[in-house]
């Protein structure tokens, strides 16, 4: 989906070539505990808070690595991150779980990750958690299933998104390139 909208990719968990990134993207699937375990195991946390949090180099969380942003996760026991204050829980209510398919969500925001993008734009979701912001100025989009939950977020340039850009069509595309050209 990168290379559609124009965009060099590589993918890595070497911190050399990560401290030379123009901007990153932490993808993740699976379980809150694992995903920390294995940047820690790789060396990746201090060059990713080098990056992110000390150069300001704009990172993308896709999924379970929009999740690691938050400081912990009912899903395990392990740290989060940090980066963005709140929360991760389990859907509540009896729901089925994973939420997965394809959802809306709505934001009444102005920011370049969304610019261009139709109200309502559909994207591919399959997750068991949602990520509570403790500050809902970092809330950028929110998504119903069963209730309103956080589908993207956003700190100056830490940005997460719940769903999976690439597998969502157009409207994943759309906000890929964003991500590169305008973030």
């Amino acid at each position: 989906m990168l290379k559609k909208v124009g965009a060099r990719a590589i993918v890595s968990s070497d911190p050399k070539e990560i401290k030379n990134a123009e901007k990153l993207i932490l993808p993740g699937v699976g379980a809150f505990d694992t995903g920390m375990k294995n940047l820690s195991e790789a060396g990746l946390i201090p060059v990713l808070e080098q990056k992110v949090l000390k150069e300001k180099t704009p990172i993308l969380g896709i999924c379970l690595g929009m999740q690691l942003f938050a400081e912990k996760s009912e899903e395990g026991s392990s740290r989060g991150l940090g980066w963005i204050e709140g929360k991760v829980k389990k859907f509540q209510n009896g729901l089925i779980i994973p939420h997965m398919g394809w959802n809306t969500i709505n934001s009444n925001k102005n920011d370049p990750l969304l610019e261009d993008m139709l109200r309502e734009s559909r994207f591919y979701f399959v997750h068991s958690y949602h990520f509570i912001c403790d500050n809902q100025e970092n809330e950028l989009a929110k998504t119903s299933y069963g209730y309103d939950f956080s589908s993207i977020i956003r700190k100056d340039n830490i940005i997460g998104v719940q769903f999976h850009p690439e597998k969502s069509h157009k409207y994943g595309m759309k906000l890929l390139d964003n991500f590169v050209n305008k973030c």
